[in-house]
Parts: C-alpha cells; sequence; structure tokens
C-alpha cells in the first residue's frame, strides 16, 4: 500500500516557480467501497471548481443530448471568445479537445444552451458542491463564469464523491452520458497505473473584485487504474506568491518521473 500512497501523493506536481503551492487537501479513496486510503489537510471546505467543473459539464451536457460523442458537436471558435488560452482556444473545438485544451467558450456554449435553471437541477442532483449558478453579485455573469472564482463551489470530499458516482455508474443520469465522459477525460500513463483526471486554476477575487494573482488555486482531480483496481483522488493547492505559470496546477505528465525519486517517495510513505 505504501508505495501506492507515494504514487497518489505526487499526482499533483509542483509547478516551476519560486515558492512550492500549499497543499490544503490531498483525498484518496476507493472506487469500489468509498473507503478513505488517505486524507491529508481541509477535504470539507468549498472553493471555486475551476475547469475540473468541466467533468460535470460533460455528464450534464451528455444526458440533456447537446453533446453527442466524443468529436460531435465540433464548435467553431467566434469574435469574442476568451482567446487567453493560445491557438487551440481560436479553431473549431470538438468534446475531446474541449476537455484536453480546457476551452472556457465551449463551456460558456454549454452553460448558456442549459441556463441557471436546468444547471442548478442537475448540479443538486449530483450533488455538485452548493450548485450556485448566480455568478458574481449584481453582474448576471453566472452562465459566463459562475465555476471560475464566483459563486460555485465544491470540496474536495465532495469531488471524490462524484468522481466515484461517474467512475462506478451510479451517478444519476443515463449511462451512457456517465461512459462518454470518461471516454473523452484526459489520460496518462505513469508506474503502471492510468491516470484520468482533469486540472483547474483560479485567481480568488478581492472585495474590490480584482484577482488575487498570488494566491491561485490549482486542483488535479480524477481516478487511477491498475490491475482491475480503481483508486479516486483529488488534490488542492493554493500559491503562495505570484509566479509566471498557472497557480499551483498539476503537471501529470511528469509524473513518472518523480516518482523515481527516492527522497518523494519516502516522504509520501510516511504514516
Amino acid at each position: 500500500m505504501r508505495p501506492l500512497l507515494a504514487a497518489l501523493l505526487l499526482l499533483a506536481l509542483t509547478p516551476a516557480a519560486q515558492a512550492a503551492p500549499r497543499t490544503l487537501c490531498t483525498l484518496v479513496t476507493e472506487a469500489s467501497t468509498g473507503a478513505t486510503l488517505l486524507e491529508e489537510g481541509d477535504c470539507d471546505t468549498r472553493t471555486t471548481p475551476a475547469s475540473t467543473f468541466k467533468l460535470a459539464l460533460a455528464v450534464i451536457a451528455y444526458d440533456a443530448g447537446l453533446l453527442t460523442g466524443p468529436h460531435a458537436p465540433v464548435l467553431p471558435f467566434q469574435q469574442g471568445d476568451p482567446d487567453w488560452g493560445g491557438a487551440n482556444w481560436t479553431r473549431n473545438t470538438d468534446p475531446t479537445d474541449w476537455l484536453r485544451y480546457s476551452v472556457v467558450w465551449y463551456s460558456q456554449r454549454l452553460t448558456r444552451q442549459l441556463g441557471a435553471a436546468t444547471l442548478t437541477r442537475y448540479a443538486r442532483r449530483l450533488n455538485y458542491g452548493n450548485a450556485d449558478f448566480s455568478g458574481d453579485p449584481g453582474h448576471d455573469n453566472g452562465l459566463e463564469r459562475a465555476w471560475i472564482a464566483s459563486s460555485l463551489a465544491i470540496s474536495p470530499r465532495e469531488q471524490v464523491a462524484f468522481l466515484r458516482g461517474l467512475t462506478t455508474g451510479s451517478l444519476p443520469v443515463s449511462p451512457q452520458a456517465m461512459a462518454q465522459t470518461r471516454a473523452i477525460t484526459e489520460s496518462h500513463q505513469s508506474g503502471g497505473w492510468h491516470l484520468h483526471g482533469k486540472t483547474g486554476t483560479a485567481y480568488p477575487r478581492r472585495a474590490d473584485r480584482s484577482f488575487d494573482y498570488a494566491r491561485g488555486y490549482g486542483w488535479y482531480v480524477g481516478w487511477a487504474e491498475k490491475d482491475g483496481r480503481r483508486l479516486i483522488f483529488a488534490r488542492l493547492t493554493q500559491a503562495q506568491e505570484r509566479s509566471k505559470g498557472s497557480p499551483g496546477q498539476p503537471h501529470p505528465q511528469g509524473l513518472s518521473g518523480r516518482l523515481a525519486k527516492p527522497r518523494a517517495l519516502r516522504r509520501a510513505a510516511q504514516p
């Protein structure tokens, strides 16, 4: 078990920055039983889901019939859409690329088609955090950014519960919606484990609505499979100072190299 816990503690990797982000929560459970294998930090306080909300939105959109397959529908980039994600955000996008490149405007097309009432109803059925799509107070922007440092909030424990339902097929939606969402979730091989997950980052707002770029949140949530076993994980970090990269965002692609470092393994394996 200890090598396994060591691997899962390193699922969210430290970005290149002068100061490592502070880990707020690391939570790992068995998918089959829900038993907690590892819990560190505060895993019950809710915060913005940021781009991890795309997993829930995919489930909702597939169940509602807005998404019909891994590559349908293909939606075009339009003038005025968020484009700060680079070239992958300024071209035609399908559901697979939406998750792979975390395309904000594709999410916004779906939320606008669904509407706040439908999103709220689904989120309550899925027990997805506070199910609040009102957006910033007084700004009527819930369908644009409720999940990005705004009204929607979820705890790491609630993330894990949602993901357990997604992976075991027990969410109150169609089996096809869950299967199609699992199919488009980005995956990586590392240390013999097949990792499926979604990252997310967002900067908290100050009272004057400006962003606190030194205190950004970083999520990595998902599941890991090996030899018929499935584990669910959530890791939430918060930056301690402003950096050039995303705030605490994990980099699962580099997991294999980190797992080979004995000091990291010994530290993670401590009871």
